[in-house]
């Protein structure tokens, strides 16, 4: 199972978003849990064609719903947002940014707190980050070439 890194993503060099083959994508949602549907038909949308969509927007949609559920993101005027980088053939790269706030402990209630578990087993990599404007998680899948 993959280990969480302590790096930033979506750092991208200027050259690499020139790339013709890389699709980049960002949209912020407020912070509230039924936004966090329409960030997974956006990512749906945008992953059409990838075989390794399903399991890149249920990763996106634990990130989301985590975002909505536990950060600060969840006051008054919170947002989070997601920003979604495909190659096709190479890699899909997610991030959920969220407005901050304590980092919990896993749930002590084994039907619940697996949503971490889910996309350390289904993404090649992931990590946090932390700045002074809130958290990103984020996770790397391989695109399976055809």
């Amino acid at each position: 199972m993959p280990t969480p890194a302590a790096a930033s993503l979506f750092d991208l060099p200027a050259s690499a978003a020139t790339s013709l083959d890389l699709c980049a994508s960002a949209a912020t949602y407020g912070g509230r849990p039924e936004h966090v549907r329409q960030a997974r038909a956006d990512a749906l949308d945008l992953l059409a064609g990838c075989p390794a969509a399903d399991e890149v927007v249920l990763c996106l949609s634990e990130l989301a719903a985590n975002a909505a559920l536990h950060s600060d993101s969840r006051r008054p005027g919170g947002t989070f947002t997601v920003r979604i980088e495909s190659r096709p053939g190479a890699h899909i790269r997610i991030e959920v940014e969220d407005d901050g706030g304590p980092w919990l402990a896993p749930a002590p209630d084994p039907a619940s707190g697996r949503g971490l578990e889910i996309i350390g087993a289904l993404a090649a990599e992931w990590g946090v980050a932390t700045g002074p404007a809130g958290r990103t998680v984020w996770a790397r899948f391989n695109w399976p070439s055809s």
